[in-house]
């Protein structure tokens, strides 16, 4: 019995040892090396001025920005501050800093002050919506002539800028570019209005859709539309922006809609639907397929065609890409492989259709 005893204690010590090695070990791991703060881009505020409010600007670069001196489009982000929704979308953007899947963009987040509103168009009945929302509406022209006239130009002055923009929001500044759209069609290139809130007095902008549409100015635009589960008016005003552009569609201004009511819903859409509409504005083209023989059967890589011999010859780029969907490239894969295509990722639109990527030139 005592030397059953003896061997507990013995454990015991050496347990004691051991946990007391543990103990010193965690130590000396809870002192780590200075830590560094991750940055997905700068902030900045332009000062009050002209009758404009001081406004946060946030910014992301593509690491390629200071390699040279290329300029680059810019994407244009509503309710872009950094405790908004900058932070989500550049991430989409640095995702494209290391994969490559999209020409590079200058990221600009505009920062929502008084967003009920600044991004409000006019209402019928002003008071009952600044009683609802707590904020008079109707600001939408006002900050629609600050990004006009204050902000583009501080971004082209501040940075190398292509002259290619665009305009990105949900909800309520998804409202404020369909308003853009109907209003000043001139001041950005692209537009990708995700599930906006058309329901805006009694749907509004969707009654007028028709009406604008038959007599737009000309010029080359391209407009994203989505919508998540919303219903009611939501959809219905969409709709009716939507019936607009199938019966009135101007010339030049190329639009598409992805039905994602049974997908999203309003807290869900902005992510998965903003990378969608960045891939439909900057997808890049790229070659089929790959030459390394351990992807295939005993080493065999398929025979490339005639043609797609031929095309190696020429830069693989907007103006010599073929647009083609996954679906049929997989349905004769040996036919593409090598080629020269531009094949956007995500799902395919259900009306409407973009040209993708940025055209070519730019």
């Amino acid at each position: 019995m005592r030397e059953f005893q003896g061997m507990n204690i013995r454990r015991g010590a050496a347990a004691l040892l051991a946990g007391a090695a543990m103990l010193a070990g965690v130590s000396a791991m809870a002192e780590p090396a200075a830590m560094a703060p991750v940055v997905i881009g700068e902030s900045m505020t332009l000062p009050e001025a002209d009758g404009y409010p001081a406004r946060v600007i946030s910014v992301h670069l593509p690491p390629s920005y200071a390699e040279g001196e290329e300029a680059y489009p810019v994407v244009y982000m509503l309710d872009g501050g950094p405790e908004q929704d900058f932070p989500h979308i550049a991430g989409i953007a640095q995702s494209n800093d290391i994969n490559y899947t999209m020409s590079p963009f200058i990221l600009v987040g505009v920062q929502s002050i008084n967003r009920r509103h600044e991004l409000s168009p006019v209402a019928s009945d002003p008071d009952t919506y600044e009683e609802y929302f707590g904020a008079r509406p109707g600001g939408s022209a006002e900050f629609r002539r600050e990004l006009e006239e204050r902000i583009k130009p501080w971004v082209e002055e501040t940075y190398r800028t292509s002259g290619h923009d665009v305009l990105i929001g949900e909800s309520l500044a998804a409202l404020f570019i369909i308003e853009t759209v109907m209003k000043t069609p001139d001041l950005f290139d692209d537009y990708a209005a995700i599930s906006p809130s058309l329901w805006w007095d009694e749907a509004r902008l969707g009654h007028e859709a028709r009406a604008v549409f038959a007599d737009y100015p000309a010029g080359e635009r391209r407009l994203y539309l989505t919508m998540g589960n919303e219903g009611y008016l939501m959809q219905e005003g969409l709709d009716m922006v939507i019936a607009a552009l199938e019966a009135e569609a101007p010339a030049g201004l190329h639009w598409s809609y992805t039905d994602r009511r049974n997908t999203e819903h309003h807290g869900s859409i902005y992510h998965p639907a903003a990378l969608d509409a960045l891939r439909a504005f900057f997808t890049v083209p790229g070659r089929t397929g790959s030459p390394l023989p351990a992807l295939y059967k005993d080493g065999v890589v398929p025979e490339m065609t005639a043609e797609a011999r031929a095309s190696l010859d020429e830069p693989c780029d907007a103006e010599h890409a073929e647009e083609v969907s996954f679906a049929k490239v997989n349905a004769d894969p040996d036919f593409w492989q090598a080629r020269c295509i531009l094949t956007k990722p995500g799902p395919e639109p259900d009306k409407g259709k973009l040209p993708y990527g940025l055209p070519a030139g730019e």
